[in-house]
């Protein structure tokens, strides 16, 4: 008789909410991920970008919300997914709730950590484009590169820190990622 094979804890949401105070985890496909506390460049860049494209919204009175992680967002309708993307844009007003976004985000940004850069290139990735997010950017300064999924189109296009990058949500909305970099060197 063969020995059985071990097998996998598969968690929930509710274990996520079971975590002790200060501990952040994603959730995907019942996979646990601990997240470590964001560097001060990654937090630059995300807030850079979250700023840009609230200022963006606001100034064109655009009925899409932007949030920005922590912000819980539960991407299928079962109890084994969830996640909290550096920036969310919902334009769905129906999918958002006092505990964060039911469904996909219109767009998400993700800025690559060194411990998240597997996650946010493969799983995320794969779990982003299956759920029905539209558009979704990896912004990763230690490679000098943005990576722009358009799920719509299938298109994926690479940027540098030395480019505009033009959002296909907005087309009007263009991120100049030069002057991110010259936030960082200050």
């Amino acid at each position: 008789m063969a020995p059985a094979l071990a097998q996998e804890k598969s968690y929930t949401i509710d274990d996520i909410y079971s975590l002790p105070e200060g501990n952040r985890a994603e959730l995907i496909d019942g996979n646990l991920y601990y997240m470590a506390p964001p560097t001060r460049k990654h937090q630059r860049i995300a807030g850079e970008l979250f700023a840009i494209i609230r200022e963006y919204i606001n100034s064109n009175n655009g009925s899409c919300e932007v949030d920005i992680a922590p912000f819980a967002v539960f991407l299928n309708a079962d109890n084994k997914n969830y996640v909290e993307p550096d920036i969310s844009v919902i334009c769905d007003p129906n999918k958002l709730s006092d505990k964060g976004c039911l469904g996909a985000p219109d767009w998400i940004i993700e800025v690559v950590s060194p411990g998240s850069r597997r996650i946010d290139y493969f799983a995320k990735l794969f779990q982003y484009s299956t759920a029905g997010v539209r558009e979704y950017w990896i912004v990763d300064p230690d490679k000098n590169r943005i990576t722009v999924y358009d799920f719509e189109s299938e298109d994926t296009i690479d940027y540098t820190f030395s480019d505009s990058v033009t959002s296909n949500i907005f087309n009007d909305l263009s991120v100049n990622f030069s002057d991110i970099a010259k936030l960082l060197n200050s």
